[in-house]
């Protein structure tokens, strides 16, 4: 995935624009990079590699490096960024978040029509934010170049630049598919994808950007370039998991809506599993917490945290790109509560259940240290389709996933005709997907949320959601 922040105000916006960019680490782990504009200096730029250290470690100097009373800054899970670009546009910097599926036939394309080059990284990968510069630099003004860019790609292109006069152009993806929101404060404007990091810093959200709406900011206001489209298809995904829990996406908090999306669970199991004994309704932490809170409100049964992550020096557990790494840094943050673990009947919650491999030795875990019995909940249905328009998952197979592996094992390639069914735990193919994880993780009893479901507990219309990675429908 990845996340942006920009600002344009009276005064140096640097320090804000700082900690706004810091506010969206939990979007990616690899690049972070801020730009800034002053008339003295004009535009400046500074990337960092955040694989291992997170964001304010490696930009604490920035304000020693930079000024400018216009600024942006992003977090990213694939290339560096913003990128300085200077074209017949004038010179700016440009920093996206998508994803670009036909990059190959674009660029060939480029090639063809204008004999130009790109600066290649390792492997010969052209950069996506050269590439959707390259694409805006073909027309007459940004506005017509970023329509041209959006219409271009195949995949998925929310777009900031900053200008090498100040000004701020904000576009969100032409089918909204990710969040773009406007904020005024005190002595400006800011560009957010994630709407806390702007009150934070006493911004008020005054408009959240409609599909493919582009906006251009100053200091003293803002101006749409672009109306906003009709037809819309934000990601469901952003409230289930990757979505902050105090951000709010077309008007809907992401932690209510896990409590939601948790009661609606317990609701549905109340029937299915009426005669299950469950001592302690617990979340596979972080994400997986809220919609258990949600099912423990509902359920009645206990919520209780039988093991804690110790995160002050682990944050995270994917940040490497080994999984025998990332399994490695996530036992070692897991620390038991015994007291809350030994003899005991758990349900656990999790956000998703994608390829597995950490929840498996999670349940371990759990048995190692005398669980009695681990039943699993997934926040969301069987992920079938990997996400071809945002990268917020490592696989790059759809066998990696798991339900499309037991599939596979049940049934081959025959049984991809019926993923419907194998979704819904109501059938005779739902039941032997779940009893067949079931068995491959040591679970008492697993279940998914529904699809109708997860669309209840966010509240917006099923034709307003993108729910491609569940049902295959774009």
């Amino acid at each position: 995935m990845g996340g942006f922040f920009g600002i344009a105000s009276k005064r140096d916006c640097v320090l804000d624009v700082f900690f706004g960019t810091d506010y969206h680490s939990h979007l990616g782990t690899r690049r972070a990079g801020m730009a800034a504009y002053s008339e003295e200096v004009g535009l400046q730029r500074i990337i960092h590699n955040i694989e291992n250290s997170p964001f304010r470690t490696k930009f604490d100097h920035v304000l020693e490096e930079m000024h400018g009373n216009s600024a942006i800054g992003s977090i990213s899970d694939s290339e560096p960024q913003p990128l300085l670009i200077r074209s017949r546009l004038g010179t700016y910097a440009i920093s996206t978040v998508g994803r670009i599926n036909n990059s190959a036939e674009l660029i060939d394309k480029y090639f063809k029509d204008y004999c130009g080059h790109f600066d290649a990284m390792t492997g010969g990968a052209v950069n996506s934010n050269e590439l959707v510069a390259a694409l805006i630099n073909q027309k007459d003004s940004f506005a017509e170049g970023i329509k041209f860019a959006q219409d271009s790609i195949v995949g998925t292109a929310n777009i900031l630049i900053l200008t090498e006069d100040g000004r701020l152009i904000a576009a969100r993806d032409k089918l909204g598919r990710i969040p773009v929101q406007l904020g005024r404060g005190e002595d400006g404007y800011c560009v957010t994808f994630e709407s806390f990091a702007a009150t934070k810093l006493d911004y008020e959200i005054i408009k959240e950007l409609g599909p493919g709406e582009t906006v251009e900011v100053t200091s003293d206001g803002y101006t749409v370039l672009r109306e906003a489209g009709k037809e819309m298809k934000i990601c469901a995904f952003l409230w289930a998991y990757y979505g902050y829990p105090t951000s709010i996406y077309e008007g809907i908090n992401v932690e209510t809506m896990r409590y939601r999306n948790g009661d609606i669970m317990a609701a549905a199991d109340e029937e299915r599993h009426a005669d299950a004994e469950i001592d302690y309704v617990s979340g596979v932490p972080d994400s997986g917490t809220p919609h258990a809170i949600g099912y423990a409100n509902r359920s009645r049964v206990p919520f209780a945290r039988p093991f804690i992550k110790y995160t002050p020096t682990w944050p995270r557990s994917f940040t490497s790109a080994k999984q025998t790494d990332r399994s490695r840094v996530a036992k070692m943050k897991q620390v038991p509560i015994h007291d809350l673990i030994e003899g005991k009947n758990l349900l656990f919650v999790d956000d998703s259940i994608v390829r597995g491999t950490q929840l498996k030795e999670t349940v371990d875990f759990l048995y190692d240290n005398g669980a009695k019995s681990v039943h699993m909940r997934s926040a969301c249905p069987p992920i079938m389709y990997g996400c071809k328009y945002l990268n917020f998952t490592r696989s790059r197979d759809e066998m990696e996933l798991i339900a499309r592996r037991v599939i596979m094992e049940l049934e081959g390639c025959e049984g991809f005709s019926h993923i419907e069914e194998y979704s819904d735990g109501a059938t005779e193919r739902g039941k032997r997907l779940r009893d067949r994880i079931c068995d491959m993780f040591s679970f008492d009893s697993l279940e998914f949320q529904s699809l109708e479901g997860i669309v209840k507990a966010i509240g917006l219309d099923r034709c307003k959601l993108c729910t491609y990675c569940w049902d295959g429908k774009e």
